[in-house]
């Protein structure tokens, strides 16, 4: 039997406590990517934020989880830079043909393949996914849903193009329920054609394009009416969502920016036309900061996991760093905060390398349900990561792993498998062998250090135990004496 999950609905605006629609099973849907680039930091909390949670659920709740990201291969930025000419086309992706659509096709794809090589290098298992779906692959089903809305009379048709008529569905129902909305400034009958806009604008939102030339087009006849061209962005998880997880499912995913308008349309189109809201839970991740700032290339602080990567960064550092902060709080990333990561990361990992080491049959018995339940508790409760891990690194800093008693070790073993299954940030196995030749410099120093201890110089002793790390090494005391072993970062 697993924990409790309590979590966070944006709906509500309160924590809930968790239970699935079907026993034992939870569907979720995660806004993907938009593939007309390579994924920035910032779109990877996204990712990660849903990665968690998936895994809280299934290793802290005892779930099975149905895991669903969308591919957005079709909007007005993928047809925008894949398109005859355009200078984002890059040479790895062959030559363009004079057909848009398979221009589109190949350069998205190329994106596609890039995304899913840098998410399992953030420790993303494209195994946990139960699809991953290409919104051009559900193009006869977002057709049958804007005829829907259509003929339920919340839909119009201008020049071929198709809008969802908020005035009317405000009549019938709440427009606004994720995001307040200024319904002072809504202009009656304007309409807005582009997928993403600021949030002032407020308006009739396009439900499918009328074709422009030289884009890449579906026919479409509605009612008589030729409306050949593409759907609009938000309409294309209503449908997804509705193909692979029927409505309504459990739980959405996205970052705050798809508040609004996205899941706000997402709302409004998929009760209008499927006459149900999507999901009972919407779970927002917030913004994550650089140096204090908002992502941005003109200020040198805009980043790609690739950008990262080339300077030498472990991408298990950047995923450790993004799960540490709570998900629903802003996160600053800096250089020197991704250094505190990495030591942290290192300092488990040599903890788990110590408990595989340990002979220690006289050593003290650690409750290790007591920790599980403490940080695991933490987990369950809306995934609430910093303070989990502060349980974690308060027990290591009272209980250093050779000092606990053998049969400790090995529960503790199971429980650093457990969590991290979760985190997916170290290795669960005996520290590697490494070949090294102790300096007879350092021995020397070794054994003086034994020899003030001997004598209760500790000052004398701490002073050679600095001098042995300058060189590179670290002193371990046993019963018998001392074990000598390269400097590892902790």
């Amino acid at each position: 039997m697993g924990y409790q999950i309590y979590l966070f609905n944006s709906l509500t605006r309160k924590i809930e406590k968790f239970a699935p629609l079907e026993d034992k099973i939870v569907r979720m849907y995660s806004c993907g990517p938009t593939v007309y680039n390579f994924a920035h930091i910032g779109n990877m909390r996204s990712f990660l934020f849903a990665d968690l949670l998936q895994r809280v659920l299934k290793v802290v709740g005892g779930y099975k989880v149905r895991w669903v990201m969308n591919i957005t291969n079709i909007d007005d930025k993928t047809i925008r830079d894949s398109a005859i000419g355009s200078p984002a086309w890059l040479p790895e992706m062959g030559k363009q043909s004079n057909d848009p659509m398979k221009n589109l096709t190949k350069f998205t794809e190329f994106y596609r393949k890039a995304f899913l090589e840098d998410i399992q290098k953030l420790g993303i298992n494209l195994k946990d996914f139960y699809k991953m779906p290409k919104a051009t692959d559900y193009i006869p089903q977002m057709q049958e849903l804007v005829r829907r809305i259509v003929d339920k009379g919340f839909g119009y048709i201008v020049n071929g193009s198709v809008y969802f008529d908020v005035s009317k569905w405000r009549q019938y129902d709440i427009y606004g329920k994720l995001y307040h909305i200024d319904f002072e400034k809504f202009k009656e009958g304007s309409r807005i054609d582009a997928d993403s806009y600021d949030k002032e604008e407020f308006s009739d939102f396009a439900l499918w394009k009328a074709r422009k030339e030289g884009e890449p087009y579906w026919q479409f006849t509605l009612n008589g009416v030729k409306c050949d061209g593409r759907p609009g962005w938000h309409l294309e998880c209503s449908v997804m969502e509705r193909e692979i997880l029927g409505l309504p499912f459990d739980i959405h995913t996205g970052g705050v920016d798809l508040k609004f308008p996205h899941h706000e349309d997402e709302i409004a189109q998929s009760k209008a036309g499927y006459g149900v809201e999507p999901t009972v839970f919407w779970c927002h991740n917030e913004f994550l900061l650089v140096e204090g700032k908002k992502m941005s290339k003109s200020l040198g602080n805009f980043f790609t996991l690739r950008d990262l990567l080339e300077k030498g960064i472990d991408p298990l550092d950047i995923r450790f760093l993004m799960l540490s902060a709570h998900y629903s709080t802003q996160l600053n990333f800096t250089f020197d905060s991704l250094s505190s990561a990495r030591k942290a990361r290192q300092r488990v990992q040599n903890y788990i390398y110590d408990l595989f080491d340990n002979q220690n049959l006289k050593g003290k018995e650690i409750s290790v349900e007591q920790l599980k339940d403490s940080v695991f508790g933490e987990l369950a409760n809306d995934l609430q990561t910093p303070k989990a891990l502060a349980h974690l690194f308060d027990f290591l800093n009272n209980n250093p792993a050779d000092e606990v008693a053998k049969s400790s070790a090995k529960e503790l073993i199971k429980f650093f498998e457990e969590l991290n299954s979760i985190f997916n940030v170290w290795k669960i196995e005996p520290r590697p062998k490494v070949e090294f030749t102790i300096p007879e410099e350092v021995q020397e120093l070794a054994e003086k250090r034994l020899n003030a201890r001997k004598q209760k110089n500790f000052a004398l002793a701490d002073q050679l135990r600095e001098k042995i790390k300058e060189k590179g090494f670290q002193v371990v005391d046993t019963k018998d004496g001392y074990i000598i072993k390269p400097l590892t970062e902790e």
